[in-house]
């Protein structure tokens, strides 16, 4: 049997992504962290600084180079003729590692004024990880990674809005074959689909020349199979995610616009078993177990199931939706500001930070910056006090330029 350093690079990296146990006393209904864990989680991480620096919203904001990931509906409104590239890059843990990082590469394009299309890669590299066996004797250097690959369209049902489709592949290799706690492991591997939907209102005029619009989208995600690291071992659900959300923008004049955004995230996914009988919290209650349970649970049924099988009943549901707040000041259409904030429930795994963002645009080239401050000092995100940024590549700019 050879040593664990794969399934404790597994962990560690699961760990870092969602969050940190902790205790809550003042719950009347248990007193352990209930967070709900998924296998990958890496891509359910926002992947571009645009929203990034908007505290990750972005289900009903305006069309992007990077709208399939956020909600592959809002691709139908890019507009006649456009096209755009967008790359970014996270380092991840930099106060720690240097070697371990997110990359994401997006390109969307408009069909016709009616439809619109997308593809993207998203590649998360997690280092140089020595494996040794149970003496301690080197059996070589692997390098751990996860990858997706998926495309959407998009079709404009009316003038003010659109419903889309997209497919992903996801591709997670942490141990490179390796003998882990006695069982010979394999790639993780899955297919998941994504429904969109977005709504975008007409402009409306207000008293000072001012004027304003409404939008608003529904995402699911991830609908797909569970995965497996083992021929032996029991699958995990992957990060299905209902996300849905509006934006208020306003038009100041030719030159200054400011939209608020704001969106609701749920996990599909079953919430932890409570075992019964074995341990009970103060007030007599089972608390959670140690691991998601559900083997049973198909990812379908357990779509369904997330809704309502949450130990504290409707309380508790509510507890696992995270809200994102963000704004966005735009001006001339070259310079953005941005600000958001997270809120995740302390039971649920108390992720809170604020967000800071810059934009910029020159002929054919943008940038996008985002920072992440934590809220919390409990809880420490791998994204904290990293700079992180996307560089877009307008091609309609470019051929305005010929």
């Amino acid at each position: 049997m050879k040593k664990f350093s794969a399934l404790f690079l597994l962990c560690f990296t699961a760990s870092n992504l969602l969050a940190q146990p902790q205790i809550n006393t003042d719950s009347d209904y248990f007193n352990e962290l209930r967070s709900i864990s998924t296998a990958v989680p890496i891509i359910a991480v926002s992947p571009d600084s645009r929203a990034g620096g908007m505290g990750d919203v972005g289900v009903a904001s305006d069309p992007d180079a990077n709208s399939i990931y956020w909600n592959p509906a809002k691709l139908a409104f890019l507009g006649k003729g456009t096209s755009s590239l967008a790359l970014s890059y996270t380092p991840w843990l930099n106060r720690i590692v240097n070697d371990i990082n997110l990359a994401y590469l997006s390109y969307a394009f408009a069909l016709d004024d009616r439809q619109g299309a997308a593809v993207a890669m998203r590649y998360f590299s997690l280092g140089d990880i020595n494996f040794t066996d149970e003496n301690n004797n080197p059996m070589g250097v692997f390098s751990p990674y996860e990858f997706t690959l998926n495309g959407a369209y998009a079709l404009k049902l009316s003038d003010n809005m659109s419903l889309a489709v997209g497919l992903r592949y996801i591709f997670s290799d942490l141990t490179q074959g390796q003998i882990v706690a006695g069982q010979e492991t394999k790639p993780g591997q899955s297919f998941a689909a994504d429904i969109g939907y977005y709504y975008r209102s007409r402009e409306y005029n207000m008293e000072g020349g001012m004027k304003q619009s409404f939008a608003a989208g529904v995402n699911i995600s991830n609908i797909g199979g569970k995965i497996s690291y083992s021929n032996d071992a029991n699958s995990d659900f992957i990060p299905t995610n209902l996300r849905l959300g509006g934006a208020y923008n306003l038009r100041f004049d030719k030159y200054n616009r400011l939209s608020f955004l704001l969106d609701f995230n749920k996990l599909l996914v079953p919430s932890p078993e409570v075992v019964e009988g074995e341990e009970e919290d103060i007030n007599g209650n089972g608390i959670p177990g140690e691991s998601l349970g559900n083997e049973d649970v198909t990812a379908f049924e357990g779509i369904f199931q997330s809704f309502s099988d949450a130990p504290g009943g409707f309380r508790e549901e509510m507890e696992e939706i995270n809200i994102n707040v963000g704004a966005e000041f735009w001006y001339d259409d070259r310079f953005a500001l941005r600000g958001g904030y997270q809120y995740e429930d302390d039971q649920k795994g108390g992720r809170q930070y604020y967000t800071l963002g810059l934009g910029l645009r020159y002929n054919v080239f943008g940038l996008d910056f985002a920072y992440l401050i934590p809220a919390s000092a409990t809880v420490r995100s791998p994204l904290e006090n990293t700079l992180r940024f996307t560089l877009i590549f307008d091609f309609e700019s470019f051929a305005d330029q010929e």
